[in-house]
């Protein structure tokens, strides 16, 4: 190996980390594409809770599993259980309403416009303030966050405890506590 390629290669490594260096992208599509306002990127949309709809806006098959973005609107107030993701950072844009977010033992009100980075192992949850909300919501790395959700929806009922924390296993999350109570 050249001794500049080296001393390169070895300073990205050391900023960045190894994934930096070590990703090497797989033949995907170079064409851009638009996903229009209230669609799913794929016309399958997932209701979360049987009501919500969650769209896919980017997905992982998008971007070698390196990002999805999903766009959630909240008829409902009640969020999801306390959870933890493993693998993957996770950022909130709250587009419409009022959001009480927790992360590990702070709560945070976040309002339209507002935006909060959630860092992976720490855990976190949310509850709509506002009669109705939406969020656009994205992880990165993707991970198998959009078949944790594919599989809650293919139920066509409400999840058991079991079913869902094994869903969330098989998604490198875990579930560590209820949904935030109502005040």
């Amino acid at each position: 190996m050249q001794r500049r390629k080296f001393i390169t290669s070895t300073v990205a490594t050391a900023t960045l980390g190894p994934s930096a260096v070590a990703h090497q992208p797989v033949a995907r599509s170079t064409k851009s594409f638009v996903v229009k306002a209230g669609k799913d990127r794929f016309d399958q949309p997932i209701l979360f809770r049987g009501v919500n709809p969650n769209l896919v806006k980017i997905s992982a098959k998008d971007t070698d599993g390196l990002l999805t973005v999903l766009e959630y609107e909240g008829f409902e107030k009640e969020g999801p259980p306390l959870h933890v993701h493993y693998s993957q950072d996770e950022v909130f844009y709250i587009v419409e309403g009022e959001y009480l977010v927790q992360v590990g033992d702070e709560q945070k009100t976040l309002q339209v416009g507002d935006t909060i980075f959630l860092p992976r192992n720490v855990p976190h949850t949310w509850r709509q303030l506002s009669e109705k909300g939406k969020m656009f919501y994205l992880l990165q790395p993707a991970g198998k966050y959009e078949d944790f959700f594919k599989k809650l929806d293919a139920l066509k009922r409400p999840p058991t405890a079991e079913e869902a924390q094994t869903f969330a296993l098989e998604s490198d999350m875990k579930f560590v506590g209820p949904p935030l109570a109502s005040k």
